[in-house]
């Protein structure tokens, strides 16, 4: 290796180790901050009559900052050069997601947390003076991190940001530097006190065939649901710019009506992310039997009308609970089946096999494994080529169904 190479690549290991701790720190703020502010709303629950005005104060954000036009997709696009990202989009989503959080918006956090990385990836090339190769690379690396620190699963960020962007295809430059992103930063979040996300999973069958065909029954469900949510998604989004074209106009009916079923049915569960619903399962095996489809309608409508922060969290919700109600249909434990059913879930709307069954590995702590991979590759054969972001390529690599 001549001189020059390898300054270059001691470089380039120095600006990994930089986007590590950046993304760890924005992270871990931003992952704070929504802690911080459903904790507010807890205790006042008259902040979600705000909901509207947080809309609209979010979609002015977009708006001041030129960056209304952008969101997950445009990352995801951004790592194949098709769309150029602003470093502004980071700070838009921040304030935005948090707003909607505080507010009661039916959102979760993936959506923001890869685009915090996307854009402070960018925000950091230009510092470096990278090329538009390196560049890429920064944007799966800034994807990874802030995944790992708001969830606190370095493996599965870094697979998931590998994965999801072209079904079938890894770009293996990006392998290293996002493992090494993914790690740095997720420790970065624990230096500063941040939360991962753990779940309890104590009764776990052991392996039969009784057990075996009840878990194919819950995958067969699970991408069912995931294929109905990201449809629902997606017309709930056409079909509300087709209503009220002014953005301002529509996410301020959207959040009124957000506000009105929220009244309507009497529970605040189904506002923000709802991590609180999904530990009560593993914790008490408590849930309501119809709390997945309140949480698909709530999240189309939120994620329809503007609301930004994500529909992973939500995913989870609904596969928990999902997963709960079909577990007593079928007789497993509530947890286990809830288990089972949020990695499915999970995998039918990314289209990320590996990612999920390493998601549910790091969430539960490596218990129930072996059904939960089966779940998860059952799941992923029958969901198709649908999927929560539009720029997700699938060709050629997925059945059509």
């Amino acid at each position: 290796m001549n001189r020059t190479k390898l300054t270059s690549t001691v470089k380039l290991f120095m600006v990994y180790i930089v986007t590590g701790v950046v993304c760890g720190f924005v992270g871990t703020v931003f992952s704070k901050g929504v802690s911080f502010v459903t904790n507010i709303r807890g205790e006042n629950e008259w902040i979600l009559f705000l909901l509207p005005l947080a809309g609209i104060a979010s979609v002015a954000i977009y708006r001041l900052l030129k960056v209304a036009h952008m969101g997950t997709n445009e990352v995801i696009e951004s790592t194949g050069n098709k769309t150029v990202l602003s470093s502004k989009l980071a700070p838009a989503v921040f304030c935005a997601s948090l707003l909607s959080h505080l507010c009661g918006a039916s959102v979760g956090r993936e959506g923001a947390a890869l685009q915090l990385g996307g854009s402070s990836a960018i925000f950091l090339s230009k510092r470096f003076k990278l090329t538009k190769e390196e560049e890429k690379t920064l944007i799966y690396c800034g994807m990874a991190g802030v995944f790992s620190s708001v969830f606190g699963t370095p493996f599965a960020a870094a697979v998931f940001a590998l994965e999801v962007v072209f079904v079938g295809h890894v770009y293996f430059r990006a392998i290293a530097p996002a493992f090494i992103t993914s790690q740095i930063s997720y420790y970065t979040a624990v230096l500063l006190g941040a939360h991962a996300e753990r779940f309890a999973l104590t009764e776990i069958p052991t392996v039969n065939f009784s057990v075996i065909w009840k878990t194919l029954v819950i995958s067969v469900f699970a991408a069912a649901i995931g294929v109905i949510f990201c449809l629902s998604l997606r017309h709930a989004e056409k079909l509300l710019e087709r209503l009220f074209k002014n953005p301002y106009l529509r996410i301020a009916i959207g959040g009124s009506v957000i506000v009105l079923f929220t009244m309507l049915i009497g529970s605040y569960d189904y506002n923000g992310a709802g991590v609180q619903v999904i530990e009560r399962i593993f914790n008490d095996n408590e849930f309501v039997p119809l709390s997945f489809a309140f949480k698909i309608l709530f999240t189309c409508l939120a994620v329809g009308a503007g609301f930004k922060g994500g529909e992973i969290v939500p995913t989870l919700f609904i596969g928990a609970t999902f997963g709960a109600l079909a577990g007593t249909w079928l007789g497993l434990p509530v947890a286990f089946s809830a288990a089972l059913c949020m990695a499915a879930l999970f995998c039918s709307v990314t289209n990320c096999p590996f990612a999920s069954i390493l998601l549910a590995a790091e969430l539960f702590s490596g218990k129930g494994i072996v059904y939960i991979s089966i779940a998860v590759i059952i799941s992923y054969l029958l969901s198709g080529r649908i999927s929560l972001y539009t720029a997700q390529k699938t060709d050629g690599f997925k059945n059509r169904f």
